[in-house]
């Protein structure tokens, strides 16, 4: 036991004598601190996520929202579609005028033969004779009065003047001007040619016979009287309808002008009835 004890002595001399030594790993945590990590290796170009402002064409957010501020339209779609809404209301008003003129010149037309107008075989102020197929290709515009006339007769001669003038700065060559007495006694063609230069040297001017110029007023609807048991040399006037027949180049009646017209709403009613014939044309002379 003795020897027991003695053994123990020596091996806490031992332990005694041997210095502490800390841990290794101890010691290079405490002078070096925590081991750093590796970085991470930067992402490449490519890799990179592009922001949400670039892939729909916008180079900063404010002009993102600027976009969005601005609604759907742009004032440049407003007005594109101001100009096409004006387009089309001037369209339709057209197209609803020009269907009107149509249905008017439709009217006019009778069944096989025409409510106004007719063959007819007259004489001009020039001696020439002169039908109804003298004046087809053209537009006409027949006015039927007397040379002795006081004062409406040289009133609306002025006016058919005036739009003959300006239909034929825009359409020249498709109007014709005539103007038929319903004096055949008095107005001879000389008589004619010596009153019409006064107004218009193209006006075309037509006499007859008493019973020619009655068929002609018969087949335009026109109304006139002359009095009776007139002794020679005295003076009368003749009373008469007062229209602008216009008849189109085929000798159809289109449409009666009155008095209630001026000559440049006469013209317009003229020209805009040219615009919608689709038929054949004379050439001018």
């Amino acid at each position: 036991m003795s020897q027991s004890l003695a053994t123990a002595r020596v091996a806490l001399n031992a332990l005694a004598r041997t210095a502490p030594r800390p841990c290794a790993r101890s010691l290079s945590t405490a002078r070096g601190g925590l081991p750093k990590r590796p970085a991470a290796p930067p992402l490449s170009q490519a890799c990179r996520p592009r922001p949400l402002v670039q892939a729909r064409g916008f180079k900063t957010v404010e002009e993102a929202k600027s976009r969005y501020r601005s609604g759907p339209f742009s004032w440049k779609a407003g007005i594109l579609f101001v100009l096409t809404g004006c387009g089309l209301v001037w369209y339709f008003e057209n197209e609803k005028k020009r269907m009107q003129r149509k249905r008017v010149a439709e009217s006019t037309k009778g069944v096989g033969k025409p409510k106004v107008g007719g063959p007819f075989e007259l004489m001009d102020q020039n001696g020439n004779k002169v039908t109804e197929q003298d004046l087809k290709g053209r537009y006409s515009l027949v006015y039927f009065g007397f040379t002795h006339c006081p004062d409406i007769c040289p009133d609306e001669l002025d006016k058919m003047a005036r739009m003959f003038d300006l239909v034929e700065a825009q359409r020249r060559g498709a109007l014709t001007p005539v103007f038929v007495t319903c004096d055949p006694a008095r107005d001879g063609p000389q008589e004619l040619k010596d009153y019409l230069v006064e107004f218009h040297p193209k006006f075309l001017g037509l006499t007859g016979t008493y019973e020619q110029i009655k068929a002609m007023c018969k087949a335009y609807r026109v109304y006139f009287s002359t009095p009776s048991h007139v002794k020679p040399g005295q003076d009368y006037l003749v009373d008469h309808s007062i229209y602008f027949y216009l008849m189109d180049p085929e000798g159809d009646f289109v449409e009666a002008l009155g008095r209630q017209h001026s000559p440049e709403q006469g013209a317009k009613i003229i020209l805009d009835h040219m615009k919608d014939w689709r038929g054949k044309w004379r050439t001018a002379n």
